[in-house]
């Protein structure tokens, strides 16, 4: 058993390490989104089929895509930051924002559901602004020339005219441009009452010769934010292409260059904690993908983009193309009725569901579920705590009885080891006859406490990840269940006018923690090497200072455990008439 207790205990620390390197190393985090300045963003020129690049100043060539030839020059090119290009506005019921009609990008997007910080008079989520501005994040839709061909086709500069003035669900906006040689260019953009923005692409061909065109979608973005450093969370460029899900890191990007993938159908963009802005491609179009990193006058460039197959536009002949945008919160239930009804693959991967997804999702649905009914999501895990400890109460009511077993044992295995001394295969068999003698299984108290650490990470899992608990308010202090307790010990809970340090933020609910963890290891017996229960009885203190900075969601749902696995292991030693004198392990007698 005590080889048992230290193989736990050397994963709890080794846990508690990683925790404090992540939380000591890693950026300061930021809810929005908020890259520096950044340079324009070129698009392709006649005789490149391949989608706009990330340029790094004057290039001889874009990068090659799969299947594609690039012998256009491309530039890039730092624009001032205020823009006074005419604009569509977009008015829906959960993001507003405009389109620049020069380039016709979509480059300047609010989530209206969701502000920076709990106070009401606080801002809007920005998630998406111009190139040029502090905060450059923008989308692009368009078409790449094909190769040997020579037509005018639309840029950053090209003037498009629109039919209205305001983009609302049910009201589509139509932009036209015609390049003055047989070809017009159509864009018709709608928007849902979500996050989802439909662009189609139409190109009517007048003139008397046929043309070549490729569709083309890129996200482009400078500078990535301060990103939260987790181990546990991805932010940065991600997809699913071919039906496999593809995570690459910001410093990924910058250390390995440029990333192809050819996929048919599927999705890619860039994500952050809660928010995603993505490219939804034809479904059953194969096309080339990629992900690029540039840097540019010291700012570093990021960019998703996809390029379709070619297009022929007969003479006298029009083609059309679809694709989609998702720009918004990443709602579990939102994202996966969008990969039902639009026929988006596995877009609920978009939230970092992790390893253990067969546990972390359906663990979030029992929250949403008991949170929609207790209108409270820290009550939710309350009762969800409570659950799980009750499915698990048979396997706990066994791992108690066979520890109880095996502390009854204790003495005689110590006389053993002084008996057997170095021969560590005669102490083997001896341990081995006296287990089958006692019936005692010395692994069954510690297979029901392997079982649970799945579902607890799966449970930080969905507390850490999922928007549905940002912001969330439970009772009292706590406004905001995935931000940290927000007192500390060490100014009297905001009495003494003293702002402590990081590591001595330490609030009401950890310092509970901290208690029920201590009162929970006093209550049980207490390991017969002293070394081992010194440090055991240290735990506590270690965990009130690493859980301190956690979000107040697990902490309370950690003390709550803690409190119901007392009150279930007096339930267990009462049915089984154990007393606390009895549990603990005869100590060996002294030779005289």
């Amino acid at each position: 058993m005590s080889e048992h207790k230290n193989l736990i205990l050397a994963a709890v620390l080794s846990l508690v390490i990683l925790m404090l390197w992540d939380m000591t190393y890693r950026r300061p985090a930021v809810d929005d989104l908020s890259p520096p300045p950044v340079a324009e963003q070129a698009v392709p020129n006649a005789g490149s089929t391949a989608p706009p690049a990330v340029a790094s100043g004057p290039v001889t060539a874009a990068p090659a895509v799969p299947g594609a030839s690039a012998t256009a020059p491309m530039t890039g090119r730092v624009v001032a930051t205020t823009d006074e290009s005419p604009r569509v506005s977009i008015e829906a019921s959960r993001v507003r924002g405009s389109i620049r009609l020069r380039g016709a990008r979509i480059d300047n997007l609010l989530l209206s559901d969701y502000r920076e910080t709990i106070e009401a008079d606080d801002g809007y989520i920005m998630l998406l602004s111009p190139a040029g501005a502090p905060n450059s994040y923008y989308v692009e839709f368009g078409w790449a020339v094909g190769a040997g061909t020579n037509v005018p086709i639309p840029d950053t500069t090209t003037p498009w005219r629109a039919n209205g003035d305001v983009l609302v669900p049910g009201a589509p906006i139509a932009l036209e441009w015609d390049n003055g040689q047989g070809l017009l260019f159509r864009r018709t953009i709608s928007v849902d009452e979500n996050y989802l923005i439909s662009v189609s692409q139409r190109v009517s061909n007048s003139g008397a010769a046929p043309v070549t065109l490729h569709p083309y979608g890129l996200i482009s973005r400078t500078n990535p934010p301060d990103t939260l450093g987790f181990f546990i969370l991805h932010e940065g460029p991600i997809g699913v292409l071919d039906d496999e899900l593809r995570e690459i890191d910001y410093d990924d990007l910058q250390d390995d260059g440029r990333q192809t993938v050819r996929s048919t159908g599927g999705w890619l963009g860039i994500t952050d904690k809660y928010w995603l802005t993505a490219l939804v491609p034809d479904q059953s179009e194969p096309i080339d993908t990629s992900f690029n990193h540039a840097a540019v006058d010291g700012t570093d460039r990021y960019q998703v983009d996809f390029l379709g197959g070619p297009r022929v536009i007969p003479a006298g002949g029009a083609v059309e193309v679809s694709s989609q945008l998702f720009a918004g919160a990443k709602e579990v239930h939102l994202l996966d009725t969008y990969a039902e009804t639009r026929g988006i693959p596995r877009f609920d991967l978009a939230v970092d569901f992790g390893w253990f997804y067969f546990l972390t999702k359906p663990i979030f649905f029992v929250l949403d579920y008991l949170n929609r009914g207790l209108e409270n999501f820290g009550l939710a895990i309350l009762v969800f705590t409570v659950i799980i400890r009750i499915l698990f109460f048979p396997l706990a009511n066994k791992s108690f009885r066979a520890m109880h077993a095996m502390r009854k044992l204790q003495p005689e295995m110590t006389k053993m080891r002084e008996q057997c001394g170095d021969d560590r295969q005669r102490l083997h068999r001896e341990m081995m006859d006296l287990y089958r003698r006692e019936k005692v299984n010395p692994m069954a108290g510690c297979l029901p406490i392997a079982m649970q650490i799945p579902v607890f990470f799966a449970l930080y899992k969905v507390l850490f990840v999922t928007i549905e608990m940002r912001h969330a308010p439970f009772y009292g202090w706590i406004r905001d269940l995935s931000a940290a307790d927000p007192t500390t010990v060490f100014n009297l809970f905001g009495l003494v006018p003293w702002d402590p340090p990081i590591f001595l933020q330490i609030g009401i609910w950890p310092l509970l923690m901290g208690v029920s963890m201590f009162l929970q290891q006093k209550i049980n017996p207490q390991p017969v090497d002293p070394m081992q229960a010194k440090i055991f009885l240290a735990l506590p203190v270690v965990f009130t200072f690493v859980l301190a900075q956690f979000p107040a969601g697990l902490v309370i749902y950690w003390t709550w455990n803690n409190v119901l696995s007392m009150a279930q292991q007096w339930v267990i030693y009462k049915r089984a008439g154990i007393t606390r004198q009895s549990a603990q392990p005869a100590q060996p007698t002294q030779p005289t």
